[in-house]
């Protein structure tokens, strides 16, 4: 979920994963497919995954895991849409196409990379509010020494938003982020480390409590959890840059195809053993239905120190934006001061991390991920497209706006629900 040279090319640590390689004009080694199907895996993999189980005990194992794979599938068809646009339009372009704002841009031009910028925005600042309520929840659990509050801008959550911000507004305020990019190993060990750890204790729990668990659940869970199955595979937008730097182009949608479908077994089963350990009182993160012990206390730790790091690479798509329309591309640290703490505000207006995750996959990242791809795809072929690959189209754009539309609604009234309780 990288960072390029404009905002438009980013997808949140993809020039910090340190297996991708940088190479110059000349041209230096490319990714191997081992390589690409790593990338994938890093670009891909983040906090979404903890949201699963809470998931999975609204919508069933079942549905869930259909519901999983069936996002997990339809993301690899988009992001292969935008690769064979790419193809279609690279040897004609003066410009090299090595993103998804370039592709817009060719497209559709200044409104097509409009249209793309504005969805990375969002959902790059909404991935940065996620974290900041995952840290703030966590930390409230392991550390209990703020008394209950009413008032949201006092509860326990929001006084450890309010202990974070002076430290965020000064890694926020680093105009390279060169001295961030080794904490990519770091979040990608602890990521793993974390999964593993949660999937043991899972077991154990299992196997002392076999609490009852459901296959299915209501049908108006099913929207909550597309949601969140699309925000966990949200990858979009590095789709592009991995593909220029992949050695073997004619193998890189095999390579994509097989780390998807790697990931989409592993989220299907870290959600169902999450789910069926703790059955019905699954949290909305998982890890704080762990024991007290110094282990879990270090795995959550970990993920919230991963976390607290990660969020100034995530911003900077958001500030490039900002600072390209609003500031003439300068520097400008207050504009950034001011976007973290709209991010603070809004992270202390959410109660529930996995219900957030629901609004944000159900919005945003529906339309970057399957409306725009589509979308271009149209524009690109469809001149010479049959009526079947049109009606393909078509019937995606309709599906995304439909998804967006009610999961949008549904996950809204989720979180207000959640605030009232």
């Amino acid at each position: 979920m990288g960072l390029g040279s404009d905002a438009s090319s980013s997808s949140s640590r993809l020039d910090s994963a340190p297996l991708l390689p940088h190479h110059s004009a000349e041209g230096a080694h490319l990714s191997s497919q081992p390589k690409t199907f790593a990338n994938v895996f890093i670009a891909v993999v983040g906090a979404g995954v903890l949201g699963l189980p809470y998931t999975f005990s609204r919508t069933g194992w079942a549905a869930g895991s259909l519901l999983l794979l069936s996002v997990a599938l339809l993301t690899f068809y988009c992001m292969m849409l935008l690769v064979a646009c790419r193809r279609r339009l690279v040897d004609d372009h003066p410009k090299k196409l090595s993103s998804f704002g370039d592709l817009g841009d060719a497209v559709f031009g200044a409104p097509g990379r409009l249209a793309v910028d504005t969805m990375l925005v969002l959902s790059q600042a909404s991935f940065c509010v996620g974290y900041l309520i995952f840290i703030s929840n966590t930390m409230a659990h392991l550390y209990p020494i703020f008394a209950p509050s009413s008032n949201v801008f006092l509860s326990p959550k929001a006084l450890f938003i309010y202990a974070m911000l002076p430290f965020q507004l000064g890694l926020n305020s680093i105009k390279t982020l060169t001295l961030l990019a080794p904490l990519s190993i770091f979040a990608d060990v602890v990521d793993l480390g974390a999964m593993g750890v949660v999937v043991g204790q899972d077991v154990s729990t299992w196997l002392a409590t076999h609490p009852p668990v459901a296959a299915f659940g209501a049908p108006a869970a099913l929207l909550y959890g597309v949601g969140v199955s699309v925000y966990a595979f949200e990858g979009v937008c590095m789709v592009l840059p991995l593909e220029a730097e992949a050695a073997d182009k004619k193998k890189f949608g095999a390579t994509l195809g097989l780390s998807m479908a790697f990931i989409a077994v592993m989220y299907g089963l870290f959600g169902v053993m999450g789910y069926v350990a703790f059955g019905d009182t699954t949290r909305d993160i998982i890890t704080t239905n762990l024991g007290s012990g110094w282990l879990s206390a270090a795995v959550q730790l970990g993920l919230c120190i991963n976390l607290f790091f990660t969020m100034p690479v995530m911003m900077n798509p958001v500030y490039e934006v900002a600072e390209r329309l609003f500031h003439g591309k300068r520097y400008c640290w207050w504009m950034r001061w001011v976007l973290v703490v709209t991010v603070g505000l809004a992270a202390m207006l959410v109660p529930n991390f996995t219900d957030f995750l629901s609004l944000v996959g159900s919005s945003v990242c529906v339309l970057l991920g399957f409306v725009l791809p589509a979308t271009f795809h149209i524009k690109v072929f469809g001149a010479e497209m049959g009526w079947v690959g049109v009606l393909s189209d078509v019937l995606l754009v309709v599906l995304g706006l439909v998804l967006a539309v009610f999961g949008t609604y549904s996950s809204l009234v989720q979180i207000f629900h959640s605030s009232s309780a």
